[in-house]
């Protein structure tokens, strides 16, 4: 029996492949396996999978035909998984030896849908602890509890899918796939998505993975069109929350939430591609323009001065036709 699946999308990470896959290899047990998804590659990173098949107990490697991006990666890990329970893992991060069996250890012992850990950020030779926004630790709690408040951070803003483990029953509930597609923000639907739905969680003070931030390679990094990914990603966040049986008191923090990350976007517009910035106003108008205006209104009188007078400004940014004839060719509504 497959006590837990470890799911670990690659795509042109060559050069961090064989770090992540030593520590799959110093977490190996004979009850878990590595499903290694590569997001059809155009590097050395197919041929470095296919050697960790005979040197990592327990590697499988999925292919994709085309790269379809890190949600749908993920989602092809899931299908494929035997495991009584899931986890994740970026293929350019890596993991410290034997993590994996605490990681497992505090998900049985405390017995609850899925389980938080704290994670330690790498940039060059600096190392960052980031802690879970949970108290208490190692207390079985409600996840919906821990949606808010709307001023502060919360679990929900701790979207990181490889910050914990995930019991099967979620998966056989639907609650464990990301939507296909997002090559950015994947997480932000999914969390809020396990926060609403599921019935029990957990946070614990176990450190263990190591993720890589600043790399130049990184879609984050990357100020092309895929950035935009966040607006659909919040998008789907704002809308399911609407439907939410808790709507009046959730969607405040659905939207502030969504409105401090177009804030973010905006600050560093320079970053992206002239057309892009381009797209990134238009687009950010037009989704202040989509969100409940009163609960808006509320969001941007919670913010600081600069960001809410940002929004404010963007708001009111006439749609110009070329804008919305790129907004409608897009599948984007206005």
């Amino acid at each position: 029996m497959v006590k837990l699946s470890v799911i670990v999308p690659f795509y042109n990470v060559q050069q961090f492949a064989p770090d992540t896959l030593r520590s799959l290899r110093a977490n190996s047990r004979d009850d878990f396996e590595f499903l290694l998804v590569d997001d059809s590659s155009t590097d050395g990173t197919p041929g470095i999978l296919d050697r960790a098949v005979r040197e990592v107990p327990g590697a499988i490697v999925l292919r994709h035909e085309q790269n379809s991006g890190l949600a749908t990666a993920r989602n092809t890990g899931i299908d494929a998984a035997r495991g009584e329970y899931l986890t994740f893992l970026d293929g350019d991060d890596w993991l410290a030896p034997g993590y994996l069996s605490e990681l497992l250890a505090s998900a049985e012992r405390l017995g609850c849908d899925f389980v938080r850990t704290d994670h330690v950020q790498t940039q060059a030779r600096a190392r960052t602890l980031h802690r879970v926004p949970v108290a208490p630790r190692g207390v079985v709690l409600s996840p919906r509890a821990a949606i808010l408040p709307a001023h502060r951070s919360t679990s929900v803003d701790y979207a990181y899918a490889w910050a914990g483990i995930y019991h099967r029953r979620l998966a056989d509930r639907g609650l464990l796939h990301f939507t296909d597609g997002l090559r950015t923000a994947e997480d932000r639907p999914w969390i809020w998505k396990l926060h609403r739905e599921a019935e029990s969680f957990a946070a614990v003070g176990l450190l263990g993975v190591f993720y890589r931030r600043g790399i130049a390679s990184s879609l984050t990094q990357i100020g092309d069109v895929r950035q935009l990914d966040f607006l659909r990603a919040f998008d789907q966040v704002v809308a399911e929350t609407a439907e939410d049986r808790d709507a009046a008191d959730l969607l405040p923090k659905a939207v502030r939430t969504y409105c401090a990350i177009i804030a973010h976007h905006l600050g560093s517009i320079e970053r992206f591609e002239p057309p892009v910035a381009r797209q990134l106003k238009s687009r950010s108008a037009a989704a202040l323009r989509r969100m409940p205006q009163d609960v808006l209104d509320d969001a941007l009188d919670s913010m600081d001065l600069e960001r809410a007078g940002r929004l404010r400004r963007l708001r009111r940014r006439p749609a110009a036709a070329a804008d919305r004839r790129a907004l409608t060719a897009a599948g984007v509504g206005v």
